[in-house]
């Protein structure tokens, strides 16, 4: 398979086949990033188109990332801040603070991955999180990237990643934990509501 620096060389001297071939490889795994992070297709659709129209403005001045492949994410990443930081996120009322979460310390921080907790459990509860968490957890479980590349995308040190994806595994557990529990109260419950009552002989 051509690797991603020869289709970008070809791109560079205005091969449309070979830019049709790197959008056809990227496109779907960058806009399910984005919209996961902003929880919103159609502006995750202008972020995705204004990463690739970025790159080739990039190939326009001969200029070929070495990396392309985190270059996009960075890019990517960087826009979603943008709008985070921006008065439209704003006005929206998107903003979401962090919240408060009781953790979990007795199991290992990496059973929120490994053990009964399917992906889209972990997905519904990334709210909880602050925006660098969301991305690292995203970009680590969702886009398969490897600690390295998370940190080179994001641009910050190695440490910083293992750091925030400790400490958002705690929170995520904590989070549910608490559905779990109630959903098991829930269930209880219900459980209770369906058992046959004794049939009173007083008249």
């Amino acid at each position: 398979m051509i690797s991603d620096e020869q289709l970008l060389e070809q791109m560079a001297e205005g091969n449309q086949a070979a830019f049709e071939a790197f959008v056809h490889r990227y496109h779907a795994a960058i806009h399910q990033y984005v919209e996961r992070l902003l929880k919103d297709s159609k502006k995750a659709e202008d972020i995705v188109q204004e990463t690739f129209i970025r790159l080739i403005k990039q190939l326009q001045i001969k200029s070929i990332p070495t990396y392309p492949k985190a270059w996009l994410y960075r890019v990517a990443s960087n826009l979603c801040r943008d709008f985070w930081r921006s008065a439209q996120y704003r006005t929206e009322g998107t903003a979401k603070d962090e919240m408060p979460i009781s953790i979990d310390h007795k199991a290992s921080v990496t059973e929120i991955y490994e053990r009964q907790e399917t992906r889209k459990e972990v997905l519904s509860s990334l709210g909880t999180l602050s925006q660098a968490q969301q991305q690292i957890v995203i970009l680590r479980f969702y886009q398969d990237l490897k600690l390295k590349e998370i940190a080179e995308i994001l641009d910050i040190p190695l440490g910083t990643v293992k750091s925030n994806l400790f400490h958002a595994l705690k929170k995520l557990k904590g989070v549910l934990s608490k559905e779990m529990e109630k959903e098991a109260e829930s269930n209880e419950g219900t459980s209770a509501s369906e058992r046959p009552r004794a049939i009173s002989t007083r008249r």
